[in-house]
């Protein structure tokens, strides 16, 4: 199949918004709930975020992707900072939907934000993932140099360098029925939207403070999926992502 055909064989499928919602159905809950008891680290709250004073004309004006980056650790108030900036919650909507520091189409935010921490103050290195409800972080997996896990996250990347020296990668996860379930098949081209704003939020939060970001879309799908426990058989998947470092 030839470019061409493929992509309009993706509009066409993707063209119509009619709702897949079947009647008296219950929305997707606006959170993946962590496991019962699970023990959650809470993160500086936001309203403690130091304020930022920011020329905001310069701050698009500087933002830039950054590659390298020192191996100085993140504060927690630092990753807080990008975590709220990306996907802090201000208020819970009916029907599973949220209003965020972020747009998104019919107020779903149909992502969960998974960590790759090598370099945060007071955090051990490992996986998390950030319950944005509760603005604090479920540890999945604690790492050392030579777990598999963290060989299987890095080579997932095609920019491995990037990663590999970032103090945190960002892996911004779909959870497609949330979108779905008000649009049907065009909820995808909504998916992908969103991604962009969220990235684009956390390239501004991350120059604001002077870090180094770069954004990563070009992964192995199913080993990324993998190395993150996702629920790959009932349609989570990784979306975008993007690396972060002290300067």
């Amino acid at each position: 199949m030839d470019q061409q055909e493929l992509l309009r064989q993706v509009l066409g499928q993707t063209r119509s918004s009619e709702s897949a919602r079947r009647k008296n159905e219950e929305p997707p809950p606006a959170e993946k709930q962590p496991p019962e008891g699970a023990k959650l680290l809470p993160l500086p709250e936001p309203e403690l975020l130091p304020d930022t004073q920011v020329n905001f004309l310069e701050l698009i004006e500087l933002r830039t992707t950054q590659r390298k980056y020192s191996g100085e650790s993140l504060t927690s108030k630092e990753l807080s900072y990008l975590l709220w900036c990306t996907q802090g919650v201000k208020m819970a909507m009916p029907n599973g939907g949220s209003r965020r520091n972020v747009p998104s189409a019919g107020a779903r935010h149909a992502f969960e934000t998974y960590l790759f921490v090598q370099r945060v103050e007071g955090l051990p290195a490992g996986f998390y993932r950030f319950l944005a409800f509760e603005h604090a972080l479920l540890p999945l997996q604690e790492l050392s140099a030579t777990t598999d896990a963290r060989e299987d996250f890095l080579s997932s990347f095609h920019s491995r360098p990037v990663v590999e020296n970032s103090a945190v990668t960002f892996v911004w996860v779909a959870e497609p029925e949330r979108m779905l379930y008000p649009y049907g098949a065009r909820g995808i081209r909504y998916l992908y939207l969103d991604a962009g704003h969220v990235c684009e939020n956390f390239y501004l939060a991350a120059e604001s403070m002077r870090l180094g970001a770069c954004a990563l879309g070009a992964f192995e799908d199913e080993q990324l999926g993998t190395a993150l426990g996702l629920d790959q058989a009932n349609g989570e998947f990784a979306i975008y992502g993007a690396a972060v470092g002290k300067l």
